[in-house]
Order: structure tokens, then sequence, then C-alpha cells
């Protein structure tokens, strides 16, 4: 169906007024012609259904309107679109228009109390929107839990037994993710202690995670880090852009979400140098390699799309958008699987990074700047990589007496 037919379509219901816009988005967002087609079909069929049940825009902040609309696409025999998220584009849409406000009346105490401690994590504890995001979560798991409490006095909130009880569970329901429970509830805590909402400081009755912590950093062994590099198919957009991410990774050892966050202006080509948005709201400057800047131009010229923002890299397939850390996780991921390698993390070449400065000559001092340790005792941890150096300083084992 070409853009011509599209406007031909007739819209009925409470979306049809928005059906103009939405053309014009779709287009924007650098949908194909098909894909525009099925993404419009959508709003059309979405619209005439809440139409047929007296539905107004609200409903499509209900998850259980959203299920009722995708039982009954299935019920229409339509072949696509059955998920009740099936229609998150449009609401994407819909809610940068600001037509999606849900009613304050709806929100409950928890809501509140939660929006307070966003902005207490980001203007006065400084943290990244995606650590603000985690803890988030967890504040309101735990706080959903006493609902009681939030409508009569939170300062009832006393002793460890609940807080224990609350981490023991969220860690057998994911361990992997006990860390971030532990950290986001001691958070938590200490706002609610500082603003007087309950009176013990209970962040100390947090019990701590055990973790295992290995002695020695583990690095990529020599040639690998090229295989994973050479699995890159260099001669599509897709390839191109994995190369520049993997080459950022593992010459400068960024973080995937420094990678996801870097922007056209943050490069100064003529200085030779790249401003890296790190952790805790950190920013510094980075001297570009050559074969970065290689990496980078190819990509730009050659794979990005034009006219999508300020962000460097972009999702390969629409709606086009910046790539967030865990595309960058999972592109990596499957170089691994293409270069016959067990899968490994950003991390992995952040350590690759480090052991082959130290193995150079370089001192601590250096590796942490280039790591953007605030830590020195951080970057120690990579001295016991060199084996060689450090067997120079080891004394030798007495003999035993005879």
């Amino acid at each position: 169906m070409s853009g011509s037919a599209l406007e031909r379509v007739r819209v009925i219901g409470p979306l049809a007024g928005f059906a103009d816009g939405y053309r014009s988005h779709l287009v924007e967002q650098g949908y194909s012609r098909s894909g525009a087609r099925d993404q419009f079909n959508l709003l059309v069929h979405a619209s005439r259904w809440m139409e047929a049940e007296g539905l107004e825009l609200v409903a499509l902040t209900s998850p259980a309107m959203l299920k009722r609309h995708s039982i009954w696409r299935r019920e229409q025999g339509y072949g696509r679109g059955h998920a009740p998220m099936s229609l998150r584009g449009l609401i994407g849409y819909l809610n940068g228009l600001g037509v999606l406000t849900v009613d304050d009346a709806v929100r409950t105490d928890a809501d509140g109390l939660v929006d307070a401690f966003r902005c207490y994590l980001l203007q006065e504890r400084g943290l990244a929107a995606t650590t603000v995001r985690s803890y988030e979560d967890v504040a309101r798991r735990f706080l959903a839990e006493r609902s009681e409490l939030l409508a009569d006095d939170l300062t009832r909130l006393s002793g460890a037994a609940a807080v224990n009880t609350f981490v023991l569970r969220e860690s057998r329901r994911a361990p992997r993710s006990a860390g971030t429970v532990v950290c986001g509830l001691r958070a938590l805590l200490r706002f609610l202690h500082v603003q007087g909402l309950i009176a013990e400081p209970l962040a100390a009755a947090v019990p701590a995670v055990a973790r295992r912590r290995e002695d020695l950093p583990r690095g990529l062994a020599s040639g690998e880090v090229r295989r994973l590099l050479d699995s890159c198919d260099r001669s599509t957009p897709a390839g191109r852009r994995d190369y520049a991410i993997l080459v950022l990774l593992s010459r400068l050892g960024l973080r995937c979400g420094e990678v996801a966050a870097l922007e056209l202006g943050d490069v100064d080509w003529r200085a030779g140098e790249a401003v890296i948005r790190g952790k805790g709201s950190r920013i510094d400057r980075l001297p570009l390699p050559a074969d970065v800047g290689e990496a980078l131009v190819d990509y730009l010229r050659h794979g990005r799309p034009r006219g999508f923002g300020r962000t460097v890299f972009l999702t390969v397939c629409a709606p086009v958008t910046g790539i967030s850390r865990g595309t960058i996780r999972d592109l990596l991921v499957r170089a691994c699987t293409r270069a016959g390698m067990p899968a490994v993390g950003a991390h992995r070449l952040r350590h690759t990074v480090a052991s082959d400065l130290l193995s150079h000559g370089a001192g601590l001092r250096e590796i942490g700047q280039v790591l953007r340790h605030q830590d020195l005792g951080t970057t120690a941890l990579y001295a016991k990589v060199d084996q060689a150096a450090l067997s120079r300083l080891a004394l030798p084992w007495p003999e035993s007496e005879r």
C-alpha cells in the first residue's frame, strides 16, 4: 500500500484525529512502506474497536484493556498484532503528544513517594538514569507490599524482619539482580529516614549479598579480540555499526552505557578526542586512536541512517532510535557466537585493555586514567595480572633445613 493509499484509509473512532500525524511519524521513524502500512493499520483497527466498545483514549493506559484488544484481534482473524504490547508504538506516539496523561486521582500514595525518591536520586545523589530506573523498580515493589502503612503512618515501619524478608524473597526470584535489590533498598530506606518518614535508620539492616570475586581480572587471549572484529560483515550497515562499537569497547575500554550515550558532537575530529559520559555523571575526554576514528567514519558515512537525532549509534530496524546498553550486550554475544568463542561481556574487554597496557609498561595511574577509575585501588587489581613483573619482587623460597 503506497503513501497515497494510506491517506485514503478511513479512520473512525477516538484515534481518527491522530491519523495524519501518525502517518508522518512513521515515515520519520524510518519505517519501510510495508512496515508503515502494518503500524498504521493497527491504529485503524484499534480505533474501530474502541469506538465499538465505547472506550476513550485513557483505555490505552490500562494493561487489562490492551489484553482485551489483543484477544479481539485474534478472534477477528488478524494475522499479526496479537500481543498486548502490539500498540506500544502508537502508545509511545500518543504519550509523546501528552494526550495519555493519567488522572492524578488514580495515583496511589506509593506513586507519589516513588516520584520524590526519583528526584532525590537524580538531583541529590547524581545517579545515572539507568541506575535510577532500577532503584525505582525496587522501591515500587517494596512499597506496594506496605500500602496499609502508606495510607496510615509509614513511621510504624520498624525492625529488620520486613527488610530481610523482602531481600531474601527478591534474591530467590532473581538471584542475578540481588545486588541491585540490596543497593536500591538501602537507598530507599536512607531517603525515607532523611525525609522523616521512618523513625529508624533501617538501611543498615539490609543484609549484604555474598559475591564471588575473581583474584585475577580475566582478559581475552591474544588474537580473540581480532576474531571478534573480523566476525563483523562490514559490507552491511549493521556490520559497520557493530564493528565500530567493538573497536570502541576493545581499544578504549568503554562501558556499554558510555558507548550508547555517545553523541555526534562528542567527537572532536580536529583534536582527535572524544567526550565520554561515564558513571556518576562524570565527563572525560579521551584520545581517539586512528583505527577507532576510521571505524566511526566508516559507520557514519556508509552505515548510519541520516536525520535521526544526535546519537551516534542507532538501531538498524524501525523505529530508528538510539541503541541501548542491552543492544550492545546482545551484539557482543552475537559476535562471540560468530567468532566461535564463549560469550563475554564488555567488562572482559576493559580487562583486556588494562592488561595490554600493563604488559606494555604503563603504570597504574595511566591505566586508571584510561579506564576512568575514581579510586586507584580499583586499578591496582590489574597489577596481579603481570605475573612476570611480580615474580621479580618475590623473595626466594628458603631452602629446607638439612
